[in-house]
């Protein structure tokens, strides 16, 4: 059973690069959906550029009440999201991973989606656990077995998880709204 929330394109792909009968088969079958399916020979680069935004744009964005675009154009939030993404790229590239794309391109095209609010700030406003481990946490821990330092990422992380702590204990829903004026 799958659930489809939006988006139309569902990149596939084996570990280790193969194309095997499974990867293909399941390719067809979204394709017959009308998605698009590609199977790709690297799909850890895939996965991890997409872990490239969410690492930084979720948490950032939960902390703050703040859309992509909001955090992409105030300068301090838009460097706190870079260093991250540096400190991701490092580990990444440890991992003998790349990116098809440049930072400052990421960035731009996140900017590009504009007032969209991230999961994590969805998760936040309603109460929700976020993710925080497995979009943050998995990072800080690869970036230990690799031996690459992740301060931004860290930071970043602990705040949230007092977040997460609060959220779960006091049973809140965290949301911005407008100060009365009454």
């Amino acid at each position: 059973w799958v659930r489809h929330i939006e988006g139309e394109r569902f990149p596939l792909g084996e570990l280790d690069g193969s194309e095997t009968e499974r990867v293909l088969a399941l390719s067809a079958m979204f394709s017959a959906a009308g998605l698009k399916a590609p199977v790709l020979q690297d799909i850890r680069s895939e996965i991890w550029l997409k872990l490239w935004g969410n690492l930084s744009f979720n948490p950032i964005s939960a902390l703050t009440h703040s859309t992509l675009v909001d955090i992409c154009q105030f300068p301090l939030s838009r460097e706190l999201a870079a260093a991250m993404m540096r400190e991701a790229e490092s580990v990444a590239s440890r991992l003998g991973i790349g990116f098809r794309v440049t930072l400052d391109k990421r960035i731009a095209g996140a900017e590009k989606v504009g007032k969209h609010k991230t999961s994590m700030l969805q998760d936040v406003e309603s109460g929700r656990d976020p993710e925080i481990d497995a979009l943050v946490g998995a990072v800080i821990e690869l970036g230990k077995i690799v031996s690459v330092p992740t301060p931004h990422i860290e930071t970043v992380y602990a705040l949230m998880k007092l977040l997460s702590v609060r959220i779960n204990d006091e049973k809140l829903a965290v949301r911005a709204q407008p100060l009365s004026t009454a």
